[in-house]
């Protein structure tokens, strides 16, 4: 259309113009302008097809100018949000709510439909810790054996964990979630903590969220996810309530859940035999994980004070804990028959004031409690609770919060020594921004109490010999752990 357009205008010119050799030159001038007008406008075409492709690139990749000062996210289809990366992310609230997380994200606009959020997180730790017994360290943060921590005093500055996720939001109603998770403070893998069997990155969370809030109170999720059972969550910057440690659970299943005007239930599958972690019922008197003989029901409601804060109030249910094993204890190994487990829970927040408060018990005693070569002490339930309470200053745009928390194990019966673990946590954090949070913990655990062999099993003596039926368990045993660190997510 173009070239006729040229044409056009080329024999409108012609003519005009005064006939013969005059009007022949001049014609062969103008043709040339216009053939060189016509090459240059090809070539600013070019041009301009090119700065178009590079503004789609730009606006799907790079952050909007004003992102470093308010940390806002990216613009385009894969995005990072800073303030989504670190709640998705974080290992002290909402541990076995996270999916509820995403459906409130996608209902207020965070997470719109068709894009990909890319998050990430790094906490790193340096701490000195003491014991009152050579080797026996009760700080669970990180797993308490004498392959890594040696003698009555030990210190490390390292890397406790990195995650990396992705949330991607299909269309209105399906998001899919996956974490991966490097953790050698906290590996199952055997080995001292830079053991390449403990260093290794492993899939945490994959699940496939069904369910937009804005659409249906009901949702359901099928992949491998934290147990809907207990709260579980800390008041504390870094440190898990025992209560995690001990009923905390992961495994692969099906949950389906129901969230409306602040009532929440959730009901999970739970695949039978060992799971990830806390979670274990027999399948065909093995722990081999072929059938969805398990399950959990957690219901919560939640109470709008208006101003003032809010309340949460909430009971659960889990079918099969991991305490249902003979003894000697060993993790991951059958049981004859499952131990099922109540809790209850609540968290008030309050002005700038936050209390919590937990109990979790089993409903039978744990068989593996009572060694029979020791049978002074029976076998006992395994209780656990916790008492927190966290304040925040917030001044400037850079809140700080001070916390303490009580929290207990307990496996066996007075004097026994595999009674309970006591965890004493007094901590402050400083947000330097909303994903960056810098800590200090002082930490004191009363009692020693390993799951593995916790009530007594073979052991070696100094000079090499094997000894049964001596438990490594020791409740007068005592560490105290002065803690600092960082936890930066995006």
């Amino acid at each position: 259309m173009y070239a006729t357009v040229v044409w056009s205008i080329v024999l409108a010119l012609a003519l005009c113009l005064p006939a013969g050799r005059a009007r022949a030159d001049t014609l062969d001038i103008v043709i040339e302008r216009l053939e060189r007008l016509e090459r240059e406008n090809r070539r600013l075409r070019n041009k301009v097809d090119a700065l178009e492709s590079e503004i789609a690139v730009r606006a799907v990749w790079v952050p909007t100018v004003d992102a470093p000062a308010s940390e806002s996210p990216t613009a385009g289809v894969v995005r990072v949000d800073p303030a989504y990366g670190y709640e998705i992310l974080d290992p002290t609230t909402n541990i076995n709510r996270k999916q509820h997380l995403i459906l409130e994200r996608r209902r207020d606009g965070t997470l719109p439909p068709d894009t990909l959020h890319v998050q990430g997180a790094v906490t790193a730790i340096a701490n000195i810790q003491s014991s009152s017994r050579d080797d026996k360290f009760g700080y669970l943060m990180r797993h308490p054996t004498a392959s890594n921590q040696v003698g009555d005093t030990v210190s490390e500055a390292t890397v406790h964990s990195a995650q990396l996720g992705f949330t991607g939001s299909l269309g209105s109603w399906i998001t899919g979630h996956a974490e991966m998770l490097f953790d050698p403070e906290q590996s199952f893998g055997a080995g001292t903590n830079t053991d390449l069997e403990r260093n290794q990155l492993q899939m945490r969370r994959a699940y496939v969220l069904f369910g937009g809030l804005d659409r249906s109170p009901f949702h359901a999720s099928l992949g491998k996810m934290d147990v809907p059972f207990g709260l579980t969550d800390t008041v504390n910057p870094f440190t898990a309530s025992t209560v995690w440690h001990a009923f905390g659970a992961l495994a692969n299943g099906v949950t389906v859940g129901y969230a409306s005007e602040g009532l929440n239930l959730s009901v999970m599958g739970v695949q039978g035999g060992a799971q990830f972690r806390a979670a274990n019922t027999p399948v065909e008197g093995t722990a081999v994980p072929s059938k969805l003989n398990n399950f959990a029901v957690d219901l919560h409601h939640y109470f709008d004070l208006g101003s003032a804060g809010s309340l949460l109030l909430g009971a659960s249910y889990l079918h099969g804990t991991a305490y249902c094993q003979d003894y000697p204890v060993v993790h991951f190994e059958p049981c004859r028959d499952n131990n099922p487990a109540f809790d209850i829970y609540g968290k008030l927040a309050y002005g700038n004031f936050t209390f919590k408060a937990e109990f979790a018990e089993t409903m039978d005693e744990w068989p593996g409690t009572f060694n029979p070569n020791i049978p002074q002490f029976a076998a006992r339930k395994v209780t656990s609770f916790d008492i927190g309470v966290r304040h925040r200053f917030d001044s400037g745009g850079s809140p700080v919060d001070l916390s303490a928390e009580f929290s207990r194990f307990v496996a066996g019966p007075d004097g026994a020594p595999w009674e309970q673990q006591d965890q004493i946590v007094r901590g402050g954090a400083w947000f330097v921004r909303s994903s960056v949070k810098l800590f200090a913990e002082y930490i004191r655990v009363d009692g020693y109490a390993p799951l593995n062999f916790i009530s007594g099993g073979s052991e070696r003596d100094e000079s090499g010999m094997v000894i049964h039926d001596r438990t490594h368990s020791d409740s007068s045993a005592h560490s105290d752990i002065m803690m600092v660190g960082v936890n930066a997510a995006f």
